[in-house]
């Protein structure tokens, strides 16, 4: 299959999406639920526009050769540096065809066939982080459970879960404390100090990844916490209205991190193209979310299989009329914003 023919199959499966061409937030402005973003609905748009506002700079005056797409992080390799993101509640957010559990038990194997890995979701009902976690641990331990702000306790209950997958990496979705389904809980649950973030991470014993940061002293928190990794994200623009694009803030985050844990990018990264942007601004990896939906809903793994390969053409085409030989070549200088 295609990748339009992953689309055209996806079409009128997937509930309130309408799997678009380009899944750029404007046909689902301000669904939710469903795949769009919160108030005005302009973050997910503004997400994907920034992207499209960084150019990149075509220089082919240097050594020819094929590019190198290949990641090293946490002790593993990966063909692109390119994860899935977490998706959850499936049944709300895009119809009846797959619960959390089943688009789990594709999308993890799909991602470690393709050569990348998956972030798994969570969710109020206790099934969720189980079957994510029994996917992850099929897989070798090729998976990264991503668990929100819960309480203490079941934070404590998740992370024994994750620690027996073998997952070599564990996240949590910080701005998660901005759904709904969040608030209001007894115990408490939503917003962490550093040093509640740095007694999870202690308990952890595996990388730690903080997703959902979106400012230089919000990552500077993530570091003094602990953090093996941050993800700038603004959750889709799901719980925040009117909050900046992530390619926005990416140059001035990995400033002030400067080189002290791993950076990963999501919100609005449709293409290979894309991803070299990001890794020229300051990232080391991104995440993309909604495509990957498309892509099972589409197809099953072959849909998983065939964006993978999309995505790998792209980055390596931008990267060999860039002059960049590998990942590591990729500099601030090849793009214009």
């Amino acid at each position: 299959m295609t990748y339009n023919e992953v689309l055209t199959a996806a079409r009128g499966q997937m509930g309130p999406c309408k799997a678009c061409p380009v899944c750029d937030g404007r046909a689902c402005r301000n669904t939710v639920p469903g795949p769009g973003a919160k108030g005005v609905g302009d973050v997910a748009i503004r997400n994907y526009s920034a992207w499209q506002n960084v150019r990149v700079n075509m220089d082919t005056i240097c050594e020819s050769g094929e590019p190198d797409t290949t990641l090293e992080m946490f002790g593993h390799s990966y063909r692109i540096p390119v994860f899935a993101g977490p998706v959850g509640a499936m049944q709300l957010h895009y119809g009846t065809k797959y619960t959390d559990l089943e688009y789990n038990d594709i999308l993890v194997p799909a991602c470690h066939d393709a050569g990348i890995l998956a972030f798994t979701g969570d969710g109020t009902n206790p099934a969720v982080m189980v079957g994510a976690c029994k996917a992850v641990k099929a897989n070798g331990g090729f998976g990264i459970p991503t668990v929100k702000p819960w309480d203490a306790g079941t934070i404590a209950e998740k992370m024994a879960l994750v620690r027996a997958t073998g997952a070599f990496a564990v996240a949590m979705d910080i701005d998660a404390a901005g759904l709904p389904f969040l608030k209001n809980l007894n115990p408490p649950a939503g917003s962490k100090t550093v040093e509640e973030l740095r007694g999870i991470i202690a308990d952890a014993k595996v990388p730690f990844i903080i997703k959902g940061v979106m400012t230089a002293r919000g990552a500077q928190k993530a570091v003094e916490a602990g953090a093996s990794a941050i993800v700038i994200s603004n959750h889709g623009g799901r719980v925040l209205d009117q909050v900046p694009a992530t390619a926005e803030v990416l140059p001035e985050i990995a400033e002030a991190v400067n080189g002290r844990c791993k950076i990963l990018v999501d919100g609005g990264i449709r293409t290979g193209v894309d991803v070299f942007k990001a890794l020229a601004l300051g990232a080391d990896a991104v995440l993309i979310a909604r495509p990957f939906v498309n892509a099972i809903y589409g197809a099953g793994a072959e849909g998983v299989q065939v964006y993978v390969d999309k995505l790998a053409g792209e980055l390596a085409d931008t990267m060999s009329m860039c002059g960049a030989h590998s990942l590591a070549e990729i500099t601030r200088n090849m793009v214009r914003v």
